[in-house]
């Protein structure tokens, strides 16, 4: 029997606890990973317990309703010790039960009283008896499809209202699936060949369908191991996201604004379209997340960033009619990010997206006078809803009319034959992020 200081299993619940308490996913699994001694073999199955029971627990706690007298009582190291046995069962086939009952009821047995060992023996043999509870006993849609994929039922209800049963399954079945490793390249001392080349001697490499920069990773060591990440070649970004950069419009010696910038993913890309000649200032409320965009520009020998630590809702009357262009990457609800970070399913309300829809408004409002006539204005959430979409875009306009709206086009002509002007990537479209990108220019 593995140690419980190094056993994947315990390692996941303990993982679990922390994120219920409000730790980031990625950071607490890292973390879990750095200070335990796991082999390959297990650092894979630890994440594939803590992302799999995240992104499952709504399905896997309906699982379980029946088999639990009193789960309010039940102390929550063993509700999440529960969840990766049931996980595994359904959505792990190569895992044998025995192997599942055996380490599940060790682990019970060496953390806990007699009592919760025969608890957890007795719900498991249960479950085993009474076979997977079906979802069709939910009679609502909503409900349902909520608890089929594990996710919020006002997410669900708004994906139906705005997109249909259709498209709103379709996005539901991919943000459960496995998200891609994808790197942005950075052409400064190497060409992007070159680095492709590198690369390939690491990892498996395909490259994007949707950015021009853009490669997907496969089979190689972690990223921040590789020689292409420590020589500032490559940045880890998600595939949607690179896009904005492509949509800006830019040109080197362009001074531009990155008003929400951190961790300067975004910031890095338009330091090098703008090149030595141009400047990117890029702000954020927090300190600490101006050293992580100063930390990026260091490594990807990127010199023509200056970070400010500045609140984008702050009017600045010197910098009128300052900048070329100007990005509002804003804070928002991050819905389209639920395949990489799953706990955010649950933490997000229907509330936080309106409040939200305010704040971008109230961003882009002050932003709006420090864009030279002639220059972009771009908007890019990472979540799919409208209200923080479009929506946030039409009033804006309707404010500000020396604005109109551009079609946002990207280099490899991304949904070329849409209808809107605005881009929406939704998850299930490239498997890639959910993103909202918008360009307005300043026309008057």
């Amino acid at each position: 029997m593995t140690e419980l200081k190094n056993n994947p299993r315990d390692l996941a619940v303990d993982a679990l606890e922390s994120i219920d308490e409000g730790a980031y996913s990625n950071l607490e699994l890292n973390q879990v990973i750095q200070d335990a001694d796991l082999s390959e073999v297990d650092k894979h199955l630890l994440t594939e317990l803590v992302y799999g029971v995240l992104q499952h627990r709504l399905t896997i706690d309906f699982y379980l309703a029946n088999f639990l007298q009193r789960p309010e009582q039940t102390p929550r190291w063993v509700i999440n010790l529960l969840r990766t046995a049931i996980f595994q069962m359904e959505f792990l086939d190569r895992v044998p039960t025995f192997a599942i009952f055996n380490e599940t009821i060790e682990i019970a047995k060496r953390r806990g009283s007699d009592g919760v060992r025969k608890m957890v023996t007795g719900v498991l043999r249960s479950y085993q008896r009474q076979g997977t509870p079906s979802l069709d006993s939910i009679p609502d849609l909503t409900q349902r499809l909520a608890t089929e994929y594990s996710v919020a039922s006002w997410i669900v209800d708004q994906l139906l209202y705005e997109l249909g049963e259709n498209k709103c399954r379709k996005i539901l079945d991919s943000i459960n699936r496995p998200a891609h490793l994808s790197v942005r390249m950075n052409p400064i001392q190497r060409s992007t060949a070159a680095i492709r080349q590198s690369l390939s001697e690491e990892y498996d490499v395909q490259e994007s369908l949707l950015a021009t920069d853009g490669l997907r990773l496969q089979n190689g060591p972690g990223l921040a191991q590789s020689a292409s990440f420590q020589a500032g070649e490559v940045i880890a970004q998600d595939e949607s996201a690179m896009l904005v950069g492509e949509t800006m419009q830019l040109a080197t010696g362009q001074k531009v604004l990155d008003a929400c910038a951190a961790p300067g993913g975004k910031t890095t890309q338009l330091a090098q379209k703008v090149g030595p000649d141009g400047q990117v200032i890029a702000w954020d409320i927090y300190e600490s997340r101006t050293r992580l965009i100063q930390q990026n520009a260091q490594r990807m020998h990127l010199t023509n960033i200056v970070t400010e630590v500045h609140d984008a809702t702050t009017p600045c009357p010197e910098l009128k009619e300052e900048f070329d262009r100007i990005l509002v990457d804003a804070p928002c609800s991050g819905i389209g990010l639920l395949r990489r970070k799953p706990e955010t399913r649950y933490l997000k309300s229907k509330k936080d997206s309106s409040d939200l829809h305010r704040v971008q408004l109230d961003i882009l409002d002050n932003v709006a006078s420090m864009l030279k006539v002639g220059g972009i204005l771009t908007y890019s959430t990472c979540t799919m809803l409208r209200k923080e979409n479009q929506m946030t875009i039409d009033e804006f306009l309707t404010q500000h009319p020396e604005f109109e709206l551009l079609k946002t086009q990207t280099d490899k002509k991304v949904k070329a034959d849409r209808t809107d002007l605005s881009l929406n990537i939704y998850p299930d479209d490239f498997g890639s992020d959910g993103f909202f990108i918008a360009n307005m220019k300043k026309v008057k």
